[in-house]
């Protein structure tokens, strides 16, 4: 009798993201893209990540890594070209993804020298194609190991001499947007996404609207940040018409984009003396949330005004500050081992890595 049953047992049923290609067998798509299958895969997944709320910059990530993924091509295959790339379906991309036909693997292998946070955002992009495919992620892939990274901020100094050549660019928006990011902590995005409709000159404060993750949020600023707004709008007039509208626009008249603010970082950063790289617009905002901690702030109340999802990357700022802390503390008992004067501490406390904007004089 028991021997009669284990013959009619049947085995258990996979789900789609469970099976895999054997020989001629075709894996099969999950019931949400049956209807689509004989549809381009780019206008489906591009709707599928508008979807879930992927920020415009993560969506150019995924295609820009997905790309060299799926023109990966195996010994016996022809070099895919654009017409064949863009309207590729998605059943004939389910069948070229396959995980196990060893094509995720070459790619994964020429990728292998890249950044490990390169490395991981290309796997991630990847493993999220897959996973939409109805297709499994090989086990033995892995996200590579990264090294606990502080995020980089300015010391007084050297934010002292990016405000003056702020001050003094002949780009009339630099001191603003260099200000308004020192004094908001607003994400470059956010800030050419700025309309001038959602400022509260009043109140000082500024509405985000439809921030990372597509979370609303409100932002503060000071009188310095409200007086370069208000020098702001006569040159904004005379580029455009239109009282609503973007409050950051180029000599044409077109909204900033964040390309534009990142080319004025590197030009400031020249002109301040500070070496390549230095100075950027996260940079800044990093400065945002640890002049903040130094001055007293809570953790919960820099998670808001920064838009963080989790207060743990809020928390890394906390050691930024044990840093900041020991390094001045060593210092400062070096020198005064040293027997050093007066003035050689005020230059030290200069030098040192504390990133509050506050007490540093704007030379406008």
């Amino acid at each position: 009798m028991e021997q009669r049953e284990q013959r009619t047992r049947q085995p258990q049923a996979q789900r789609p993201s469970q099976r895999r290609l054997i020989q001629d067998e075709e894996p099969t798509l999950p019931a949400r893209l049956v209807h689509l299958r004989h549809l381009p895969w780019m206008g489906c997944y591009e709707r599928q990540l508008r979807s879930e709320n992927k920020s415009e910059n993560t969506q150019k990530s995924y295609f820009y890594g997905l790309r060299a993924l799926i023109e990966t091509t195996l010994p016996t295959e022809n070099v895919l070209t654009e017409s064949d790339y863009e309207g590729m379906s998605i059943e004939d991309l389910a069948v070229r993804m396959e995980p196990m036909n060893g094509r995720v693997d070459l790619w994964a292998h020429a990728i292998a020298d890249l950044r490990p946070t390169t490395f991981n955002a290309r796997l991630a992009a990847a493993r999220h194609l897959i996973k939409w495919l109805g297709l499994r992620w090989p086990d033995h892939l892995q996200r590579a190991r990264t090294g606990k990274r502080l995020p980089r901020t300015l010391t007084r100094r050297e934010l002292t001499s990016v405000l003056e050549a702020a001050a003094t660019s002949e780009d009339p928006m630099a001191a603003l947007v260099v200000t308004m990011m020192l004094d908001t902590g607003m994400r470059v995005s956010e800030v050419c996404s700025l309309n001038m409709d959602d400022i509260d000159f009043d109140d000082q404060s500024a509405r985000i609207v439809e921030g990372k993750g597509d979370k609303d949020r409100l932002v503060l600023f000071t009188q310095r940040t409200a007086q370069c707004l208000q020098a702001w709008l006569p040159i904004r007039a005379s580029l455009v018409n239109d009282d609503d509208g973007p409050c950051f626009v180029n000599s044409r008249g077109r909204r900033l984009q964040a390309r534009g603010v990142q080319r004025m970082m590197a030009s400031l950063a020249v002109e301040a003396g500070l070496p390549k790289g230095k100075l950027t617009p996260h940079v800044l905002r990093h400065n945002f949330a640890t002049g903040l901690l130094e001055r007293g702030a809570d953790l919960v109340s820099i998670q808001r005004l920064m838009g963080h999802a989790t207060i743990a990357t809020t928390r890394v700022y906390l050691e930024i500050s044990d840093q900041t802390l020991r390094e001045v503390y060593h210092r400062a008992q070096a020198h005064r081992e040293a027997g050093e004067d007066d003035e050689t501490m005020l230059a030290l406390q200069e030098d040192s890595p504390l990133t509050s904007s506050v007490g540093i004089e704007d030379s406008s």
